[in-house]
């Protein structure tokens, strides 16, 4: 039955094309009854433990990659800033996203700084920016700061990752319907039409 399908969605704040897939799950889900886990990554890691590397290392790579970015917001309707600050260092976004896993503000969390990156954008590499970010999730600096200290939470995000690795994850976003792996948000046609099979 569809409303007992589960999407899992590997992401990292980072990741501009994540963001868009982010933007875009609420329809799909909607669409296709199934629904959706979260899965904070570091893309960091994964790019280290693969091989790989962010678009924005390769110059001609990035300015198409720029241009594709706007295409797809154009195409499906969704405010996107491309940010002046890219690639930014997400290690302390996603330690919180990991250690609000179980709270029950981890949504809005995850709203509030894809939107701060990638809708405002701002540099959340710098703490400074971050204050207001947090507030909007309920969260204060302090609450954050002691989150993101913690070594079950470092652990859980390392962990992660690492399974992540393991079962073939090279990038962000990825997405995970049963056993199929689908890389991209330009994939999400596909993850639909697993999810609908």
């Amino acid at each position: 039955m569809a409303g007992h399908l589960r999407l899992l969605f590997l992401f990292d704040f980072g990741s501009p094309t994540t963001y868009l897939a982010h933007k875009r799950l609420p329809q799909l889900l909607a669409r296709t009854g199934a629904s959706v886990e979260y899965v904070p990554i570091l893309l960091g890691g994964v790019f280290k433990a693969t091989g790989n590397a962010s678009p924005a290392m390769i110059p001609a790579k990035g300015a198409w990659m720029n241009a594709d970015l706007q295409r797809f917001a154009v195409r499906h309707g969704t405010p996107f800033a491309r940010n002046p600050h890219f690639p930014i260092n997400t290690l302390h976004l996603m330690r919180g996203a990991a250690g609000l896993k179980d709270d029950p503000r981890f949504m809005a969390y995850v709203d509030a700084v894809f939107e701060a990156m990638w809708l405002e954008p701002k540099n959340l590499g710098d703490p400074a920016e971050l204050p207001p970010v947090l507030a909007r999730a309920g969260l204060t600096v302090e609450e954050f700061r002691a989150l993101v200290e913690r070594d079950d939470v470092k652990e859980r995000l390392k962990q992660q990752t690492e399974a992540a690795v393991a079962r073939g994850v090279f990038g962000a976003p990825t997405f995970f319907v049963g056993d199929a792996m689908f890389f991209g948000q330009d994939r999400l046609d596909f993850v639909e039409e697993a999810l609908a099979a």
